[in-house]
């Protein structure tokens, strides 16, 4: 199979649906062992009783917690956790760039109306889902963009070399290709292994010999290659 069209999101969506129908239950995160909050613990029970709760349980893996999020007190923060658990786990504001969290916003305000490539199928899904308001929706923008991804320059010469290809086919399946300059060299090894985590979760390629890419992806020559332009002051914020 292609390895570039195993990384192309309308891929990505449909392995993630199907994976929605094979999975029993919950892939244990890392921190799975620590209380639900109330905003989880309310989506749990809301897709405990819908019959696409096991779709909507496997679009995002439960990678971060409320009292996690940047500046947690913020109403951002807040109005991230009221309404963005209601079809799935809270996304991390690093998901995205800040160029790229105003339209996944609309458009994800959009699906909480009812709207959507479903068609009917969508209003059945978001028949008792909230969508946020105008000024809502300005905040929790404002928010999301302030606390985005910092992206590696495109132009970043190292990309080209094998493990920067390794990196950029690994790493863009999910979210934009962060600045390695984000991380030191002793924090990317946990960073990276948690992300294998997500991927496994969400069932995208993790380097496995079944679905093997070209290149192919090795987890330790990814760690080096963040290791090697990692930052060595402070964290970037």
């Amino acid at each position: 199979m292609d390895s570039w069209l195993v990384s192309s999101w309308p891929f990505r969506w449909w392995i993630t649906v199907m994976a929605a129908t094979a999975f029993a239950g919950p892939v244990a995160a890392a921190d799975a062992t620590a209380p639900d909050t109330p905003e989880i613990a309310k989506a749990k029970y809301l897709w405990s009783q819908s019959p696409h709760g096991k779709l909507l349980e496997r679009i995002l893996p439960p990678a971060i917690e409320p009292r996690e999020l940047p500046e947690p007190r913020a109403e951002g923060a807040r109005l991230t956790a009221r309404y963005c658990v209601q079809c799935h786990y809270l996304p991390n504001p690093q998901m995205h760039t800040a160029a790229k969290w105003k339209p996944i916003v609309e458009r994800m305000v959009w699906r909480m109306q009812g709207k959507g490539n479903l068609g009917e199928l969508m209003k059945e899904m978001m028949a008792d889902i909230r969508a946020p308001s105008e000024p809502e929706i300005a905040v929790l923008t404002r928010y999301l963009q302030k606390h985005g991804q910092k992206e590696i320059d495109p132009g970043h010469p190292a990309l080209t070399s094998t493990a920067g290809q390794m990196f950029s086919i690994a790493c863009s399946q999910c979210h934009a290709l962060p600045d390695p300059r984000r991380h030191s060299a002793r924090e990317w090894p946990a960073v990276v292994e948690r992300m294998k985590r997500h991927m496994t979760w969400a069932n995208v390629v993790v380097g496995v010999s079944e679905l093997r890419t070209l290149p192919e992806l090795k987890t330790e020559e990814i760690v080096r290659f963040l290791q090697r332009y990692a930052r060595a002051g402070p964290k970037i914020k």
